[in-house]
Formats: structure tokens, C-alpha cells, sequence
């Protein structure tokens, strides 16, 4: 019960309408258990001594007690669903408010099919057991116990006999919970690769179609699918093995009682409606015990549930606000790296190593070098997307640790090479950061971005809703979408990530020309493999595997006949063979 302990905090506010299901499903299970009373009654003291005047007040007697328990049933459901939405409510919430606040460390290996299963089949399996399968194993707990203890009352010595076989049920029953919780762990994660495979695909379509490796995914769905199969047949046969068993063993008692019973009846040791009451509570215990194997299905699927919701819950938040952490509404946006080393966790190569430089405000830096040199590495600590291994990372004089997260990075503009649009409108996409910003802002940002033309070639314009991801667009108007939005929140500091890198060299030059007027008075990264990108910066610095090989501006750095001058004339060397030709 370890996992339903720590998950207390999320169902039990709601204790009231688990109590008050509690409550209705006592008087249930009176009423079950005063049903063969009365039937003895009735055989016994009304229709064997010849009392037919009171069948008709008995059968209005059975109407009400059924009225009755209908109408507690009725509230044993209600409340009870009622405490298992109320409680995953608040589950679901914190579980996608936790997805929000982890770091970028966590993305980097999760799966989105698992963590959508996680989020919608695990939490559905805890609500299921809250709702309905832990009243249950109450429900069986209340019957069997007055149940035996109204046979023993009727007939000690029958009692036993039809009891016998009880503890093997019980064996039974256990030993099938033993098994059925693991195999059920596994079905859930099988379910969370396969979603996992199903979401991969259908986002990579396009290159799966651009490649004519259709056969080659439909196969490894198979094996997912395959997988899942196998799983499912495993935990059916543990299915198919037990529930026949503990079926057997009941079966058993039934027998027992009435070969036992109808002889203390031919005996003249035990009445008709004694007899009848005793098969009436026979079914009231085997019929528990029998369903306790569906309850602990429910059971075994929620605890599976519970560990998987868990290991969300329990993930380290290595990166969030520290007490008293530094709120400001404007950064002057002076940023300074003092021997700067990072490692990602995991352990590996260092991707930064001893990098030291100022950038106070309104200066432009550029970033060049050759795939996993580090230059987006060295952004990511600036907006604590990563904290530094060793070294200080410092913005108007302060640690980014000591400042509030939020207020830094409302204050810093990334643009990343992967452009995200969501499924929304163009107008909501740019205001995405900055929800409140006016109309003309919004357009205003575009025109920078040199999107503006082509949004408004759209029939709705700025209201033109985009698909999934941004999808019909392209990659250039894509990261045009996403420049503009990134100036939208008027940043102290501005992060391009490769960022005109999917558009045409003369939209690149516009854009440029365009930002120049948006980079002056704010510090400026541009991370690009295109010298013409950075070739205006006021410092490019060049880095190779995680060091600052070179540094200066383009003039000093093509004169000093290092990579950089190298990577200049491999870019252009094309271009002169054109022009002389």
C-alpha cells in the first residue's frame, strides 16, 4: 500500500464522498445480508406453520428493503465515482504541472507516447480502482464477515463443513495477485512503446514517405504491436488459469453444502428455510471471493499505474526558483561567462570548457563552429535551461542562479533551429510569450521578422489557424513565425539559434537589415554556421569542441589565417568561382 500512501495527499481532501459512498454501501450490504433471514422467516415461521395472511405484508416488506437498497446504491455509485474524478483531477493537474517545470535534462530521454500514457491510460487506471475497486474489496470484506458469522449463528457445524475449502480460495487468490501485478506493469509499458512508436511515426511522416521506408515502420509496428500482443496473452493466461480455479474451489462449498445440509434436513437437524438461507449466504461469500480476483485486477492495474505516476512525480526539478530569488521587470542585459565549464548529465565529454567573455549591453555576439562545438550549449546557461558544471554565468553582475526563473526569462528572446508553432493561430503564435501585446505590436514584430508579407497573403491573415507544429508552412516562414515571436516580449537579451537558417539568402539579408535596428541597445547571440550571419557582430567567437579556439571581429579573424579563415573560404570559394566565371 506503499504507492497508494504517497499518492494520499491527492485523494484524500475528498474523503467526505468516499465516506458518505462508505456510508450507503453498509446499508447495501444490510439489506444483502437481512435478505435470507427473511427468506428463512418466511419458509419456516409463515409458509411451513400455514400463516398465509402475512405473504402479502412479507412481499411489501421484500418491495421496501429493495426500494431501499436500490436508492443507497444508487449513492454508493455517485459518490463514489464522484471521489475518484475529483481526486485524478487534481492528479492529472499536478502531473502536467510537474511535465512543465521539469528541465530540459528530463526531455532529452523521455518519450511523448509514454508520457501521454502516463498522463491519460495511468491516471484512468488509479481513478478506476479509487471509484470502484476499493469499495469493493469493502463491499467483500463486510459480506463475508457477516455472512459467516450469521451461518454460524444458524448452524455452527454447517458452517464448517461449507468452509473447508475457503482457505484454498484463499491461496488461490493470492497467489493470482502475485502474478497479475507484474504482468499488468508490463501490458503498461508495452502500451506506453507502442503509443510512443504510433506518435514518432505519425510526427516523422513526411520523411518516412520522403525515404519509401513505409514497409520498413510497418514492420517495426508489428514488433510493438507484437509486443503488446504477447504481453496481453501472457497476463489471459494467468487469467485463464486462476479464475477457473477459484471458481472450482466455490463450486466445491456449494456442493458440500448441499449434500451436507439436505441430509441435516432429512434428519430433522436443520429447517427447509435454514437450509435456503445458508445457500442464499453461501453465494454471498464465494461470490466475493470470486470477484476479489476482478477487484485485485483493479487493484494491480492501479498500483501499476501509481508506479509509473510516481516516477513523474518523484523526478528531480534540478532548475527552479531559489528563495529569495531576484524579481525584475528589466534586465540591462550584461552578460558575462567567467571560465565556464559544462558537462550534461549523464557524464560524456565536457561541451564547454573554461569559456570566459563580456557582452555588456547592446553588443552583438557571434557564434560559429563546427556541429557539437557547443555554441548552443553556451545560450542554454544564460536562460538556466542547463546550469554550469564549473564556472559563473553572470547577468548584470548577478548569477542567472539568483535570479527568479520566470522574470529571467521573460527578459531573454530564443529563437531555437527548430522552430515549434502551435496548433493555434499566427496571431496567437506571436503573442505567444507576450499574450496582452497589442495588434500593431504583433504586426510590427512580423515586419521585422519579414513575415508579415506572407501572412497576409493567407485569406485570414494573422487569424489563419495553423495545423499541427506549424504544418503547411515552410521551414523558412516557420522560423520567421518564430523571430517575430521572440521580439514580441521586447527581450533584454536575444538568443538566434540558427535561425535564418531554412531561409533563402536574400530573406536572410532582410531579416538581418531588420534586425539591426532590433538588436541596438539589446545584447545579441547569433549562433549560425553561415559567416554571412555573423560577419557584422561586433565579436565573433569561434569555438572547437567545447574551447574559444579564436575570437574578434570578422576583419581581425580573417586576417589571422586560423579556422575561421578556413570555414570563410570553403563557404565562398563557390561564390568566387562563379563571379570570375
Amino acid at each position: 500500500m506503499d504507492i497508494f500512501k504517497r499518492l494520499k495527499a491527492f485523494y484524500w481532501p475528498y474523503k467526505t464522498y468516499f465516506f458518505v459512498s462508505i456510508g450507503t454501501l453498509l446499508l447495501v450490504t444490510g439489506v444483502t445480508v437481512i435478505y435470507p433471514l427473511i427468506l428463512k422467516v418466511t419458509i419456516d415461521g409463515v409458509i411451513g406453520e400455514g400463516r398465509v395472511e402475512w405473504v402479502p405484508w412479507i412481499a411489501a416488506g421484500f418491495l421496501l428493503l429493495m426500494m431501499l437498497k436500490a436508492a443507497a446504491a444508487f449513492f454508493h455509485q455517485y459518490y463514489g465515482d464522484l471521489f475518484g474524478i475529483r481526486s485524478v483531477y487534481e492528479l492529472r493537474n499536478t502531473l502536467y504541472q510537474k511535465l512543465e517545470v521539469l528541465p530540459f535534462r528530463f526531455y532529452d530521454n523521455a518519450k511523448t507516447g509514454d508520457l501521454m500514457s502516463r498522463l491519460t491510460a495511468d491516471v484512468e487506471a488509479f481513478r478506476s480502482f479509487l471509484s470502484f475497486g476499493c469499495a469493493q474489496f469493502l463491499n467483500f470484506l463486510l459480506l463475508v464477515t457477516f455472512g459467516l458469522g450469521i451461518m454460524v449463528w444458524l448452524n455452527p457445524s454447517l458452517a464448517m463443513v461449507t468452509l473447508l475449502a475457503m482457505p484454498f480460495l484463499a491461496v488461490t487468490v493470492y497467489r493470482f495477485d502475485r502474478k497479475v501485478h507484474p504482468a499488468f506493469l508490463g501490458i503498461r509499458r508495452s502500451f506506453a512503446a507502442l503509443t510512443t512508436k504510433v506518435q514518432e511515426n505519425i510526427s516523422g511522416m513526411n520523411t518516412v514517405k520522403a525515404l519509401a521506408r513505409e514497409d520498413f515502420e510497418i514492420g517495426r509496428f508489428d514488433g510493438k504491436n507484437e509486443d503488446y500482443k504477447r504481453t496481453n496473452v501472457e497476463t489471459g493466461h494467468i487469467w485463464g488459469t486462476y479464475f477457473p480455479l477459484m471458481e472450482l474451489v466455490g463450486n466445491i462449498s456449494v456442493v458440500a453444502l448441499l449434500a451436507y445440509g439436505g441430509w441435516l434436513v432429512v434428519e430433522g437437524e436443520l429447517l427447509l428455510g435454514e437450509l435456503v438461507a445458508f445457500f442464499s449466504l453461501i453465494w454471498y461469500i464465494i461470490g466475493p471471493l470470486m470477484f476479489l480476483g476482478f477487484t485485485l485486477n483493479t487493484y494491480s492495474q492501479s498500483k501499476a499505474a501509481g508506479e509509473r505516476l510516481l516516477e513523474v512525480l518523484d523526478e528531480p526539478v534540478e532548475i527552479s526558483s531559489r528563495p529569495g530569488a531576484i524579481q525584475v521587470d528589466r534586465l540591462a542585459g550584461h552578460v558575462r561567462f567567467e571560465r565556464v565549464s559544462h558537462r550534461y548529465p549523464g557524464g560524456g565529454e565536457y561541451a564547454l570548457k573554461k569559456v570566459s567573455f563580456d557582452a555588456p549591453p547592446g553588443k552583438v555576439i557571434g557564434l560559429i563552429g563546427a556541429t557539437g562545438a557547443g555554441k548552443s550549449s553556451l545560450t542554454q546557461l544564460i536562460s538556466r535551461f542547463y546550469e554550469a558544471t564549473e564556472g559563473d554565468v553572470l547577468i548584470d553582475g548577478e548569477p542567472v542562479e539568483a535570479y527568479d526563473l520566470c522574470s529571467l526569462r521573460k527578459n531573454i528572446g530564443v529563437v531555437f533551429q527548430e522552430s515549434f508553432l502551435f496548433s493555434s493561430t499566427i496571431k496567437d503564435n506571436i503573442a505567444y510569450g507576450n499574450p496582452d501585446v497589442s495588434m500593431e505590436a504583433i504586426r510590427q514584430a512580423a515586419r521585422r521578422a519579414q513575415a508579415h508579407e506572407f501572412i497576409e497573403r493567407f485569406p485570414h491573415g494573422y487569424n489563419t489557424m495553423l495545423g499541427e507544429r506549424g504544418m503547411g508552412l515552410s521551414g523558412g516562414q516557420k522560423q520567421r513565425l518564430a523571430i517575430a515571436r521572440a521580439l514580441v516580449i521586447n527581450p533584454s537579451i536575444l538568443v538566434l539559434d540558427d535561425a535564418t537558417s531554412a531561409v533563402d539568402m536574400e530573406t536572410e539579408q532582410k531579416i538581418q537589415a531588420a534586425m539591426r535596428e532590433v538588436m541596438r541597445g539589446r545584447t545579441t547571440f547569433i549562433i549560425a554556421h553561415r559567416i554571412s550571419s555573423v560577419q557584422e557582430a561586433d565579436e565573433i567567437l569561434v569555438l572547437e569542441q567545447g574551447r574559444v579556439a579564436e575570437r574578434g571581429t570578422h576583419a581581425e579573424l580573417l586576417r589571422s589565417g586560423g579556422v575561421y579563415q578556413r570555414i570563410y573560404e570553403i563557404q565562398f570559394q563557390d561564390r568566387k568561382a562563379v563571379l570570375s566565371s
